[in-house]
C-alpha cells in the first residue's frame, strides 16, 4: 500500500495506558497510520490533515464527546468518528449516531476485536466510495461532448450547441438521424452532463420488444398478473427514477400502446399490469428515431398528441457524408483506439486512403466507418494503410447520390468526388470520363475548399 493510500487514524484518549493500548492494537496493521492525542483540543488542531477515522473518548477533560464530534463533522462530514466510552448508555449511543458517529463502542475486554472489525468496515466503505467517485469521473469524462462525440464540422458544432441547451433543463429530447449516426451516444452525453447524472440511464430499444410485452417492459407487472408472471417486475419507468429513460426507435412502437404511454407521461405515473395502484415516476425522457415522425403521424402510424408530447427539443444528427473532414478525424480516432486495444504499433492513413475515405457516402454512417477502419487495420501489411486496403460494401453510388434532394451544383460535386475516388484523383482522366474541362473540376474543388 502506497503512502497516498494509507488509512489514517486519530486516537483521542486522556488515559495514558488505554491510549497506548489502542495505539498498539491498531498499529499492528501495517496499513494503518496512527496518531494519538490526549485532548480534543490537540486533535482538532491537527484536523486539517483529514484523517480517515477518529476514535473519540466520550469523557475527555477539555470537551464532551458530543461537542468534539460536532466540531469534527462541521469541518469534514466525511471523517468517520467511532466513540469509545466506559458507559453502556443506549440513549447516549443513539444520540451520537444521529449526530453522525459511525459507531459507539463500550470499553471492555473485547475492545481490540470490535475496534479492528469496525476499522475493516470503514475501510471497505471508503474504498467503495472512492471507486464510485472514480467511476463517476470516468463516466463524466467519457461522455464529455468534445471527447465522446468526435468531430469539429459546422454540422456537429450545431449539435453540441443544442446539447448544451438540453442539459440545463429536464425538457424531453427527440434525437433524429439515420441509422449509425450516434443517437444513443448523444442521449448518454446529455444524461451524464445533466443534473440527473448520478441517477440511472435506462435504454430501451422499442424495435426489439414484441408488441404484447411492451406494457410489461415499460410499466412492470405484479406476481400472477398473467401466465408466466412468477414474481413482481419493476418496469423501465420505475427503474429510471431519478435518471433518464431513453426510448430508442420510438417510431416502431405499436400504436395500440401509444395511448397508455401518453397517459403515463401526462400523469407522471404508471400502473403495473395486475395492479390498481399508480406508481409515481420521476425520469427524464429522451426518444430517438430514424423515421420522420410527422410523416408517421400523417400516415396514421403515430398518434399526433403523443408526437407533440414527445417533441420537446429536437436534435437532428447529420449523416456522416455531410460532415466533411470529420470523416478523417473519426477514422483516425477509430484507428488509434483499435491499435491501442489490440496492442499494435500506431497506424496511419496515406493521403490516397484519406481521399478514398472522403469520397465514400457511408450509408451505414459512423458505425460503418468504424468497421471499415478496423478491417483495414487487420488487413494492412504495413503501418501505413493504403487506399487499396480499404474495403467498402458493394452499393450503387448513383443511387446514393440521387437519394438526396440537392442542388445541381451539389449533385455535380458529388459525382466528381465519386469519379476522383474511383480513378485515384486523376483529374485529367475524370475530366475525360465526364466530358468536362479540367479547369471545371479544379474550380469546383477550389470553391468547396473556400466554403469549408
Amino acid at each position: 500500500m502506497t503512502d497516498s493510500e494509507k488509512f489514517s487514524i486519530y486516537i483521542v484518549e486522556d488515559d495514558d495506558w488505554y491510549r497506548q493500548l489502542l495505539t498498539f492494537n491498531l498499529e499492528a496493521n501495517p496499513d494503518y497510520e496512527v496518531r494519538a492525542f490526549g485532548t480534543a483540543k490537540d486533535m482538532l488542531a491537527c484536523l486539517e490533515d483529514r484523517p480517515s477515522v477518529i476514535t473519540l473518548d466520550y469523557s475527555l477533560p477539555d470537551m464532551s464527546g458530543k461537542d468534539a464530534l460536532a466540531k469534527v463533522k462541521a469541518l469534514d462530514p466525511d471523517i468517520e468518528v467511532v466513540v469509545i466510552s466506559e458507559q453502556k448508555d443506549i440513549e447516549t449511543a443513539v444520540d451520537l449516531l444521529k449526530m453522525g458517529a459511525y459507531d459507539y463502542i463500550a470499553k471492555g475486554n473485547d475492545i481490540r476485536d470490535r475496534l479492528m472489525n469496525v476499522m475493516q468496515h470503514i475501510r471497505k466503505k471508503r474504498s467503495l466510495q472512492t471507486r464510485i467517485h472514480t467511476l463517476q469521473q470516468e463516466v463524466a469524462q467519457k461522455y464529455d461532448f468534445e471527447k465522446s462525440i468526435v468531430g469539429r464540422s459546422p454540422a456537429i458544432r450545431k449539435v453540441f450547441d443544442l446539447m448544451e441547451k438540453a442539459i440545463r433543463t429536464n425538457i424531453t429530447i427527440t434525437v433524429t438521424g439515420e441509422t449509425g449516426t450516434g443517437k444513443e451516444l448523444v442521449a448518454k452525453a446529455i444524461h451524464f452532463n445533466s443534473k440527473r447524472k448520478d441517477g440511472p440511464f435506462v435504454p430501451v430499444n422499442m424495435a426489439a420488444i414484441p408488441s404484447e410485452l411492451v406494457e410489461s417492459e415499460l410499466f412492470g407487472h405484479e406476481k400472477g398478473a398473467f401466465t408466466g408472471a412468477h414474481m413482481r417486475r419493476v418496469g423501465k419507468f420505475e427503474e429510471a427514477n431519478g435518471g433518464t429513460l431513453f426510448l430508442d426507435e420510438i417510431g416502431e412502437m405499436d400504436i395500440t400502446f401509444q395511448a397508455k404511454l401518453l397517459r403515463a407521461l401526462q400523469e407522471r405515473e404508471v400502473v403495473r399490469i395486475g395492479s390498481n395502484k399508480a406508481v409515481s415516476i420521476d425520469c427524464r425522457i429522451i426518444v430517438a428515431t430514424n423515421r420522420n415522425l410527422l410523416e408517421e403521424v400523417k400516415a396514421g402510424n403515430f398518434r399526433e398528441d403523443l408526437y407533440y408530447r414527445l417533441f420537446g427539443l429536437p436534435i437532428e444528427l447529420p449523416p456522416l457524408r455531410e460532415r466533411g473532414e470529420d470523416v478523417i478525424i473519426l477514422a483516425k480516432h477509430f484507428l488509434d483506439a483499435f491499435c491501442q486495444e489490440n496492442e499494435l504499433e500506431p497506424y496511419t492513413f496515406t493521403h490516397g486512403a484519406q481521399r478514398k475515405l472522403l469520397a465514400y457516402p457511408y450509408p451505414g454512417n459512423i458505425r460503418e466507418l468504424k468497421s471499415i477502419v478496423e478491417l483495414a487495420a487487420v488487413m494492412t501489411n504495413s503501418p501505413e494503410i493504403e487506399a487499396d486496403v480499404l474495403t467498402f460494401a458493394k452499393h450503387d453510388p448513383l443511387a446514393d447520390v440521387l437519394a438526396e434532394e440537392m442542388s445541381l451544383k451539389d449533385y455535380t460535386q458529388r459525382i466528381i468526388d465519386l469519379y476522383l475516388a474511383k480513378y485515384d484523383q486523376n483529374v485529367k482522366l475524370v475530366a475525360e470520363k465526364l466530358d468536362i474541362g479540367v479547369s471545371t473540376i479544379y474550380r469546383m474543388l477550389k470553391e468547396r475548399k473556400e466554403e469549408e
